[in-house]
């Protein structure tokens, strides 16, 4: 079993004074969700998330060595790094980065030998309410992965990828599901092979065809910043009075999601995703303290699409992220009536009605390599 130690970096056999990577990796959209979470980033329930195919972040890491001749030992220095987002200076996103490097220095103890410019931009509007840490520390992670194979250029490809993920995690538990993959799952269960608490795992086998090209149209019903944050709310699960049935229910979703991915079942697809999602912010309204991230507008858009769906028999439904945003999810083959649907009765429920249309894609894509 692979262990934390094992993405300690050992071996350089190259010196790289300086260049440039450039990586986008997506955001993703949770089905079995994660909520709750120990020590070091490690979930407390296994997880398992489309990945989004138009909603990502593009990230250029720039580097160069820095003066080694002053007698400053390498223990004693700091992180040197700018931060440009949209190519202008972001001074408020540097504290998380700094704390994303503190994290990770043990396992990539060549970051202090290098000053970096970071320049980051999303595809999606950065006010949508649209969590982008997710997409945004899987992107970095994937060009810090690139230096390491430049410095060591013997690492596996299969390294490569389970230290991205492995790294991305504790930057945002769930980037670790942006990296590779259609379907990822993160988190110890005994029914997914290989399956890990440190890095996410492309899903093992064959997905039925009503499950290729999944489409999720984003709903963007409040862009405002949430009350509380997901830091918060995994927080609160430590002594919440559900946690232990909801640990064992995500668990269970997650054998059952297993077998439905496998044999096409739209109907308990649907059953298992909108349960997952109204699970999640139960949690949120019966921790202490409590709280509500859904607004008037979601609820309204989930009955509409509940009236849709019986009276059309067409297999759409939802799911929510720790926002009030809505995923609308449904197969390709009932795109053009769903987005009618959409467009004809929920669009209203849209702030400046914005929606972002979306499916499954594939992961993480290397741009740029100089």
């Amino acid at each position: 079993m692979i262990s934390e130690k094992d993405f300690i970096f050992t071996q350089k056999t190259e010196s790289i004074l300086k260049g440039s990577f450039k990586w986008s990796a997506p955001s993703n959209i949770a089905l079995v969700k994660y909520w709750g979470k120990k020590d070091n980033q490690i979930p407390a329930n296994p997880s398992i998330s489309f990945t989004l195919n138009q909603c990502k972040t593009i990230t250029t890491l720039t580097f160069e060595t820095r003066d080694t001749s002053t007698s400053v030992s390498t223990t004693d220095k700091t992180f040197s790094f700018d931060l440009l987002f949209e190519g202008r200076p972001k001074e408020d996103f540097k504290p998380k980065i700094q704390k994303f490097f503190e994290r990770i220095e043990m396992y990539c103890p060549f970051l202090k030998d290098y000053h970096f410019t970071i320049d980051t931009q999303n595809t999606f509007p950065h006010s949508s309410g649209i969590a982008s840490s997710a997409s945004g520390m899987a992107a970095l992670a994937m060009n810090i992965m690139s230096l390491e194979k430049a410095l060591n250029p013997t690492i596996t490809d299969e390294y490569f990828y389970q230290k991205a993920s492995f790294l991305a995690r504790l930057g945002s538990g769930s980037a670790c599901r942006s990296v590779k993959g259609s379907l990822v799952v993160w988190g110890n269960h005994a029914e997914i092979h290989n399956s890990s608490d440190l890095f996410g795992v492309e899903f093992p086998t064959e997905v039925h065809p009503n499950f290729k090209n999944y489409q999720d149209t984003i709903l963007l019903v409040d862009k405002g910043e949430k009350q509380v944050s997901s830091t918060v709310g995994h927080d609160l699960m430590h002594n919440h009075p559900f946690a232990a049935q909801r640990f064992d229910q995500a668990h269970h979703n997650l054998s059952t999601i297993k077998s439905v991915l496998e044999s096409g079942d739209l109907t308990n697809f649907i059953q298992i995703v909108e349960s997952e999602a109204l699970t999640l912010h139960a949690m949120m309204m019966t921790s202490l303290p409590y709280f509500i991230l859904m607004k008037p507008n979601t609820l309204e858009i989930i009955n509409k699409i509940w009236k849709f769906r019986s009276e059309t028999k067409i297999p759409v439904c939802f799911t929510l992220d720790a926002g009030a945003n809505v995923h609308v999810l449904y197969p390709e083959n009932v795109r053009v009536e769903t987005l009618q649907f959409i467009k004809d009765e929920l669009v209203g429920y849209c702030q400046n009605g914005q929606y972002i249309c979306d499916e499954i894609g594939y992961g993480s894509q290397l741009l740029l390599d100089t």
